[in-house]
């Protein structure tokens, strides 16, 4: 089990994060589709999911795409402050 979590430290208005997880055997050859993906968010704030690897028994690696969007008014340059951090979870933990 892994717990990520990802804090978002500064945002403007009306602009959009997506943050998903991809996986990999090897490191170099990627999942097709993200693993997993936090809910879209727009706010300040420390969210956190947990990842079951032992749904994925060949992934080895992870890695994180984000992607932001902003609309509205004045400059559509999207600025986010952030950081996305992994914490493996021993298995009663998580229970």
């Amino acid at each position: 089990m892994l717990r990520l979590t990802l804090g978002i430290t500064r945002a403007l208005e009306q602009q959009s994060l997506d943050v998903t997880i991809w996986g990999s055997s090897d490191g170099v050859t990627w999942s097709e589709h993200p693993v997993m993906s936090f809910p879209q968010k727009f706010y300040c704030g420390t969210y956190s999911l947990l990842m079951d690897l032992s749904k994925h028994p060949e992934m080895r690696w992870v890695q994180a795409h984000w992607k932001m969007n902003r609309w509205g008014r004045g400059s559509l340059k999207p600025m986010f402050g952030f950081y996305l951090f992994a914490q493996a979870l021993e298995s009663g933990v998580a229970a």
